[in-house]
């Protein structure tokens, strides 16, 4: 498998911020978010650097692709079972399924949950790994700041709802999932009311974050508070667990 990083920290974003959890990111993405603060990512990896002291960023690094024995005797130096779960982030895990799989199989029993963090596009992907995850984050892209990466840059490509409805669908088949929606200055109305409205049409009930951009790369600004509110306002009309969660590690230097 193609991945970035190994290594031990707590979650920074959504419905389980602040729980320990063992991170697993994944080299590759097929999409370009503009406020994308690992780009690093968007290409496979070359290396992957797998942390050996938990919170310290030190460790040693392996050539890519990298075996699922290598990635367990990585979690049981980082003491595995401490954890809450293991996350396997990218770049995008799901374009490498069978790794995820792997990955899943080897990791679960072993005490953390499997939480699967995903742009919420792959649905063919999603179908063979769900089995194996406890919870999924998705994330809602909204075409005002992502297109994907075979669109030509600056070119506004087409909207993702009916696809992440698609996605959420499968996804709500795990024990647990949760929409997250990244808002700028530049999120549009009629894109959270079209969210709104495909979410509700599976289950209002599903836990919604709104995170407020941190500035990063072309994206200078975050929305303002007033602004942030009334957009978790307009998802709170028909969805009944709409939360405003920013990203959390950025305060403490992790990445």
């Amino acid at each position: 498998m193609n991945l970035v990083e190994i290594f031990s920290s707590v979650q920074g974003e959504g419905v389980h911020v602040g729980e320990s959890t063992l991170f697993v990111r994944f080299g590759e993405c097929d999409l370009r978010c503009r406020w994308c603060d690992s780009p690093g990512t968007w290409q496979p990896a070359k290396t992957c650097d797998v942390e050996t002291l938990r919170g310290s960023g030190t460790g040693h690094t392996l050539e890519n692709p990298v075996s699922i024995e290598a990635v367990t005797r990585a979690a049981a130096d980082l003491d595995l079972a401490a954890h809450r779960f293991v996350s396997l982030t990218g770049g995008e895990p799901l374009l490498q399924p069978d790794a995820v799989v792997s990955v899943a199989r080897a990791l679960s029993g072993r005490g953390p949950g499997i939480h699967l963090e995903t742009h919420g596009l792959a649905v063919g992907a999603l179908e063979q790994v769900i089995e194996c995850i406890d919870v999924v984050s998705m994330d809602w892209k909204l075409r005002s700041d992502v297109r994907r990466a075979s669109d030509p840059r600056g070119a506004q490509g087409e909207e993702f709802h009916a696809a992440h409805a698609k996605f959420l669908e499968v996804a709500r088949r795990a024990p647990e999932v949760s929409v997250k929606v990244v808002v700028t200055p530049d999120t549009q109305d009629d894109e959270i009311d079209r969210m709104r409205t495909h979410i509700a049409a599976q289950d209002s009930g599903i836990p919604v974050i709104v995170q407020p951009v941190t500035p990063f790369g072309p994206v200078r600004k975050t929305p303002s508070a007033e602004r942030v509110l009334a957009l978790a306002d307009r998802l709170a009309g028909e969805l009944r667990d709409v939360r405003v969660i920013p990203q959390t590690h950025k305060f403490y230097g992790v990445r």
